[in-house]
């Protein structure tokens, strides 16, 4: 098991394969898996600075595909969810969410609610697509925004 695990790890590790090991860790972490994907970006850019926006469009594409994973687990869970219909937080935050609409998939970027706010969308039957273009903005914005920092804040190559 360790053999295949070492193997595995090489197949993936960032000087060889970067920007596709960085989609697949988008991906999953877009998912209800708790995985970042901003120390993998940061990683490769440390690495290969001219990656920048490169690495921050595929970093959003892999993370905007899981969230739109998400929203189609959510929208085929709706018959499970059905027996938590009635209580009143579950109320209240259906209620904002069809209030918001598409929208609220800007928040997709948050820690700990955003995965489940799309598969929360997914479930409310919201549009797809727009859905799908909330989470995207929110999603380049976060890598933008959480990559400039990280790179200000340690400058200096590895």
């Amino acid at each position: 098991m360790q053999h295949w695990l070492d193997s595995v790890l090489a197949l993936l590790a960032l000087p060889q394969y970067g920007l596709s090991t960085l989609f697949l860790v988008s991906f999953i972490s877009a998912t209800l898996l708790p995985l970042g994907s901003e120390p993998v970006l940061f990683g490769l850019l440390k690495l290969n600075p001219d990656l920048f926006w490169s690495a921050v469009v595929v970093a959003t594409a892999g993370n905007t595909l899981g969230g739109m994973l998400d929203w189609w687990m959510g929208y085929g869970a709706h018959q499970v969810v059905d027996k938590y219909r009635h209580s009143k937080s579950h109320v209240k935050a259906l209620e904002w969410l069809e209030r918001l609409g598409p929208k609220a998939c800007l928040l997709s970027w948050l820690p700990v609610v955003g995965d489940p706010l799309c598969a929360v969308a997914g479930w409310l039957k919201l549009s797809f697509w727009p859905c799908v273009l909330y989470m995207a903005v929110g999603k380049f914005l976060r890598y933008v925004t959480m990559t400039a920092a990280l790179l200000y804040v340690f400058p200096g190559k590895l």
